[in-house]
């Protein structure tokens, strides 16, 4: 029958039981109290469950004949409070039994020893629950040789042998069970996770273990490792929210905690209004447990928890669901489970558990049920060797604890639920059956950084391996691997999403695209009206102006025009090798005919005028041969140095994918052209420029040529013209925008920059002449025979390139006895003509003297020839 050791004060109380050898327990009765109150309320399922676990394991081994025959096991059962400094003070009335009375044996009055009990044969203790107090109660009792085998206690660091080595356990360390929480939180996906401990052994040491086994594993982060006071100020657990909420992201909290701290962090995550923001893994203090959770439904709504593999005890469930005040009186805190389990007060007491209240068997009444077999089969096993005789032998009284140790560490025997089970370490669980906040089929993400999209690739954060920032592959570039990002082959581009490259598309100039159609109809155009120009002076080859105009440079000047408006076709026309050799060729061919002419004439002009100046003497070189050659020599120098390009590098066609490349992909085309480049394409033209210029240089000197001679000023007129045109076309050519299209608005910007530079010497020197050759065919008869000064004639009467025509023969004075065989080239009709009536006087302070030949022609009576 149990009795109660005398205590004072009378809470806590100590349960002790009779029997020829004791065990010692060692069970959190009670929670931890407020400061300075050991104790606090009633614990029903970790507390009182497990007390009633080794009570029930003690009938057991006390009515099996096969074990211990001859003896009983006794008990002394102590309350932990949940305390580790307070389980100390309780588990030294374990050994004081063992120590020698204070002031020695003593004696009676008549001398004789004196009768004192029996002392209390203390060979093992079952406990503690909580890792911190088994360190404690271990240090002590293994001073005193005592074997400690323990049903809850997890810590790794009790597996020291060298520190603990009179410590056994029934129950995996925290090791394994950090291992499992490492595996539960990589298949939920989560990489960042934060861990929460409570301060001691088994909070500590269990983080510890999750660590080092998140880093074996790897590819899993600790955003925070957090540890919870063993005395928490006020506030220190909405603190410890804050916190946490500091790496929001980092959503899955992994707890090894006593279950007094997880039911205050869930509050606080309530008051916080955070219930379902954290999505907690926790240990095995934490289990299957309903008092961390009860009320705080929402705030643990998801959370997964370990335990180690078990199964309920179908014998303890019937004994358990029995149990009464009236047939439990050696439970000495029976009476407060009763109280607190019907919510009921004293003397009341017919309620039945299991009936009249939620029962449910606590998760480590198994392991409880274990570490009492494991020690009575162990005394079995040394009592059996020890003292074959049976019973209890003389120097047996006590057992010895180092070899009952030995035994303890060798026993076999069946648990109370058969095998041990899969020891694998994998976990299984229904991933259809979870349930996750906000009613989500699939678990809250629990990363440092969110994964990074198409095209983008992870630039890692220094020193955080699972953190990191997502960079675009810019540009031309796609994302290989995560972290990688190359560039494209220069035929192709990157897909929408940057994930792989895919071909470029070639652009090609159609003949009905805007900067080809509007080039087009301007040549077109052109090309007509040098057409109509050149049918006219044909019909009209005989009459004055065409004569005065100098027919054969007048005709090399429109074909060097309509050379110039059908290069547009040449430069619209897809791309191949004859159309690239053509365009070398004819590129600058009609240009640089334009402007030889041009610059021929003008020089000519000048020429004249400045040796009219000084002499007489007509300058050389001006004869219409003359003209020519000089204009096909400067025009020839063009068409060599194309021929030789041609010779020494043959053309032929590309796709250029870097001329067509635009900041944005998704416009980047391939574009067909010939091997010349921008820079070739000018080189083409740079000739014909320079003659352009040194034309407009002569233009500017022929300025002061008198107004009557009308084909200077329109050709300084024009050369001006084509100046402004071409300064214009720098500036398009080079700014065009940096799209796909720019070699379309190079190709027309070139195209209709040369049908400007050709339509302005056609309508500057040629519509007039067409005017009045069509319009006023009156101002365009001969009136009288002229003298030609340089004309092809060669005598008087004959057209003049100046424009205008001389006396006829009549009027030529008598020739001078100039040698005309050493003045080659020179007209017969250069010596002054007698002074006309119809001369306008000269005023000698504002007309320059020059010679009368060199006077308007038209200004003079006309004389009819006879």
């Amino acid at each position: 029958s149990p009795s109660m050791s005398p205590t004072d004060p009378p809470r806590p109380h100590a349960i002790r039981l009779e029997g020829d050898l004791t065990l010692g327990g060692l069970f959190p009765v009670h929670a931890r109290g407020p400061a300075g109150v050991p104790c606090g309320p009633v614990k029903k399922e970790k507390g009182i469950h497990r007390l009633e676990a080794m009570l029930y394991a003690l009938d057991r081994v006390n009515g099996d004949p096969r074990v211990l025959p001859n003896l009983t096991l006794g008990a002394r059962i102590l309350d932990t409070c949940s305390r580790d400094t307070y389980a100390l003070e309780q588990a030294l009335s374990f050994v004081r039994s063992l120590l020698p009375p204070e002031g020695g044996e003593g004696s009676c009055p008549d001398g004789s020893a004196p009768r004192r009990p029996p002392p209390e044969r203390l060979v093992g203790v079952i406990g503690a629950s909580a890792s911190s107090v088994s360190i404690m109660v271990a240090n002590v009792l293994r001073l005193f040789a005592i074997p400690q085998i323990s049903y809850a206690s997890t810590a790794p660091e009790l597996s020291d042998p060298g520190r603990y080595e009179f410590f056994s356990r029934v129950v995996p360390p925290d090791s394994y069970q950090a291992q499992a929480m490492v595996a539960v939180v990589r298949a939920l996906g989560w990489s960042y996770v934060s861990t929460l401990a409570s301060e001691g052994n088994y909070g500590e040491s269990g983080v510890e273990a999750f660590v080092q086994s998140s880093r074996e594993a790897g590819g899993l982060c600790i955003a925070q490792s957090i540890k919870i006071p063993r005395e928490p100020k006020p506030g220190e657990f909405a603190k410890v929210i804050g916190r946490l909420m500091e790496t929001s992201t980092a959503r899955g909290v992994v707890l090894f905690a006593n279950e007094d701290d997880i039911r205050r962090v869930l509050e606080a995550a309530t008051l916080a209004n955070l219930s379902g923001h954290f999505s907690w893994v926790g240990s095995d203090s934490w289990g299957a447990k309903m008092a961390p959770v009860q009320g705080l439904e929402e705030a643990a709504h998801g959370a997964i928890t370990i335990l180690p593999k078990r199964a309920s005890v179908p014998g303890f469930d019937e004994y358990f669901t029995s149990r009464s005040l009236e047939n439990n009186r050696r439970n000495l805190w029976f009476h407060e489970f009763w109280e607190d389990d019907f919510n009921c007060r004293l003397p009341h007491g017919r309620e039945r558990i299991g009936r009249d209240s939620p029962y449910e068997q606590e998760g480590k009444v198994q392991f409880v049920i274990d570490a009492v077999l494991a020690m009575a089969h162990g005394l079995h096993s040394l009592l059996g060797e020890a003292c074959p005789g049976g019973g209890l032998c003389a120097h047996m009284d006590p057992p010895d604890g180092r070899r009952l140790l030995t035994h303890i560490r060798r026993v076999a025997f069946n648990g109370t639920v058969g095998g041990t089970g899969d020891h694998s370490g994998k976990p299984y669980w229904d991933e259809d059956a979870m349930a996750w906040g906000s009613n989500s089929s699939l678990p809250p993400p629990s990363v440092c950084s969110l994964p990074c999209g198409p095209g983008e690739r992870k630039k890692p954060v220094k020193g955080v391996p699972c953190c990191w920032h997502c960079e675009l592959c810019g540009g031309y570039q796609y994302r290989a691997d995560l972290l990688t990002c190359l560039p494209c082959a220069p035929h192709l581009r990157p897909t929408p999403n940057r994930t792989a490259c895919r071909p470029t598309p070639v652009l090609r100039l159609s003949w009905g695209h805007p900067c080809a159609a509007v080039p087009l109809a301007l040549a077109t155009l052109g090309l007509m009206a040098t057409a109509f120009v050149l049918v006219t002076f044909v019909r009209h080859h005989e009459t004055p102006i065409v004569k005065a105009s100098g027919r054969e440079l007048s005709y090399v000047l429109l074909v060097g025009i309509a050379l110039v408006y059908a290069i547009t076709f040449l430069m619209v026309a897809e791309p191949g090798v004859g159309v690239c050799a053509l365009r070398r060729l004819f590129l600058g061919m009609g240009m640089s005919l334009t402007y030889a002419a041009l610059l021929t004439k003008t020089n000519r002009i000048y020429r004249i005028f400045e040796q009219g100046k000084r002499s007489v003497t007509p300058p050389r070189f001006i004869s219409p041969t003359s003209q020519l050659v000089i204009t096909f020599t400067l025009s020839g120098l063009q068409l060599l140095a194309a021929a030789t390009w041609l010779l020494v590098r043959p053309p032929h066609a590309l796709i250029d994918y870097e001329m067509g490349r635009t900041p944005d992909p998704e416009a980047a085309r391939g574009v067909l052209r010939c091997d010349m480049a921008e820079g070739a394409t000018l080189a083409c033209l740079a000739y014909a420029l320079l003659l352009m210029l040194t034309c407009t240089v002569y233009a500017v000197k022929a300025r002061g040529v008198p107004e009557n001679f009308n084909e200077a000023k329109p050709i300084g007129f024009a050369m001006y013209t084509t100046c402004v045109v071409w300064l214009a076309f720098g500036p398009i050519f080079f700014g065009a925008a940096q799209s796909a299209e720019r070699v379309h608005v190079q190709t027309a910007t070139l195209t209709v920059s040369m049908s400007l530079s050709a339509s302005v010497p056609l309508g500057l020197l040629y519509a007039p002449k067409v005017y009045v050759i069509l319009l006023h065919p009156e101002r365009n008869q001969p009136k009288r025979h002229r003298v030609r000064v340089g004309g092809s004639g060669g005598a008087c009467g004959g057209k003049g390139d100046l424009g205008g025509s001389f006396p006829g023969p009549s009027q030529c004075p008598p020739k001078p006895t100039k040698n005309l065989k050493t003045t080659p080239g020179m007209s017969k009709c250069l010596w002054d003509p007698p002074k006309l009536p119809s001369d306008p006087p000269r005023d000698p302070k504002t007309t320059p003297r020059s010679p009368h030949w060199l006077r308007d022609p038209y200004k003079l009576p006309s004389v009819t020839p006879k």
